[in-house]
C-alpha cells in the first residue's frame, strides 16, 4: 500500500469533499477516487457512505485516519529535514515531449520542495543524452529506453508507458488502421530516435514495402502536417494542448500496439545521491498525476 493513499484519505476528511481533498493533494477528483477505492478493497469495508448526495466518512474511515495521522506527520516532518540539505547543482537531460509534459510540474515540484537545488536542463535524442550521461556531461536524463532495455551499468526508473496512436486528417476516409495506411502518405516519426524506429516497425509489420513521403522528429510538427491532410502517421498518443491546437483523428492500434517506456536514468554509482533522489521523486510524482489523469479520462 502507498502512503500516498492515506494521505489522500486524510486529505478528504479534513476539506470535506473529494474535489476540496484534490486541490490540497495536488490530484484530480478522479485519482482521489481511485486511491479511496483502493483503500477500501485493501481493508475489506467502506470508507464511505455513498448513499446521500454526498459521501459521508464512515466511523472506520475515522478510526484509520487517526490511526495513521501522527505517523504520516512524523514522515513529513522526516522530508522536511531532509529537503533542507539537498542544495548543489545536478544537470538533467530531457527529450523534446518530455519538456512539455512532465517537466513543467516535476519543477514546480522542485522549486517547491528544494528551493536550493539548481537544476540545469539539457535537450536532445535519447541516444544523444545517453552518451551524454555515460559521459559525465549529465548527471541524469528522462528519455525513452532503448528497446534491448538499456546498458545495466546506468539505473533505469520506468516513468510510464506511451500508447503509440495512428493520427489521420480529420476528413479521411477510412475506418481501420490498414485503411488509412493504405490510403494515405505516410509520414513517419523519425526512425533516428527510439520511438520512431518503435513505430516504423509496427507500420513494416502491416505494410512491408510502405515507405514514407515526410520524416519528422517532433510529434507537434507531424500533428501539424497530417491536420493539413498531408499523410497519416504513427505516433505516442498527443497530450491535451495538441488535440485542442489541431483538428485530426486518433485511432488506437489495439492492445498488441506499440508502446514507448519513458525512464528516468542515472549513473549506477550515483543512484543514492540526495539531489538524484529529489528528482527522479519528482519526476515519480508527476508521472503518477499523468497516469491517474489518464484513467480518470478513460
Amino acid at each position: 500500500m502507498k502512503l500516498e493513499f492515506l494521505q489522500t484519505l486524510c486529505a478528504v476528511l479534513r476539506r470535506g469533499t473529494f474535489a476540496a481533498a484534490a486541490e490540497e493533494v495536488n490530484l484530480t477528483p478522479g485519482a482521489v477516487s481511485q486511491h479511496i477505492k483502493y483503500l477500501e478493497q485493501h481493508f475489506g469495508q467502506p470508507l464511505f457512505d455513498r448513499a446521500a448526495r454526498q459521501a459521508r466518512p464512515t466511523p472506520f474511515a475515522h478510526e484509520l485516519a487517526a490511526l495513521v495521522q501522527g505517523t504520516l506527520e512524523s514522515l513529513e516532518a522526516l522530508r522536511a529535514r531532509r529537503q533542507t540539505r539537498v542544495s548543489g547543482k545536478v544537470a538533467l537531460g530531457t527529450i523534446d515531449s518530455i519538456q512539455a509534459t512532465l517537466l513543467p510540474m516535476a519543477m514546480k515540484v522542485l522549486q517547491s520542495d528544494y528551493p536550493e537545488l539548481d537544476v540545469h536542463l539539457a535537450r536532445g535524442r535519447s541516444e544523444r543524452l545517453l552518451g551524454e550521461l555515460r559521459d559525465g556531461a549529465i548527471d541524469a536524463a528522462v528519455l525513452v529506453r532503448p528497446q534491448s532495455g538499456g546498458s545495466s551499468r546506468l539505473h533505469w526508473q520506468t516513468l510510464m508507458h506511451e500508447t503509440m496512436v495512428l493520427v489521420a486528417p480529420p476528413d479521411a476516409r477510412g475506418d481501420t488502421v490498414e485503411q488509412l495506411l493504405r490510403g494515405y502518405d505516410w509520414i513517419r516519426f523519425d526512425k533516428t530516435s527510439t520511438g520512431g524506429r518503435i513505430a516504423a516497425q509496427y507500420v513494416h509489420r502491416l505494410h512491408p514495402r510502405m515507405k514514407s513521403r515526410i520524416d519528422l522528429l517532433s510529434s507537434h510538427a507531424i500533428i501539424a502536417m497530417v491536420s493539413a491532410g498531408l499523410g497519416v502517421s504513427i505516433i505516442p498518443q498527443p497530450y491535451d494542448p495538441l488535440r485542442k491546437a489541431y483538428r485530426f483523428r486518433e485511432l488506437s492500434l489495439g492492445r498488441g500496439g506499440p508502446r514507448r517506456q519513458i525512464a528516468f536514468v542515472c549513473r549506477r554509482a550515483d543512484v543514492d545521491k540526495p539531489a538524484l533522489g529529489v528528482l527522479r521523486a519528482a519526476f515519480e510524482r508527476v508521472a503518477a498525476q499523468a497516469r491517474d489523469a489518464g484513467a480518470d479520462a478513460a
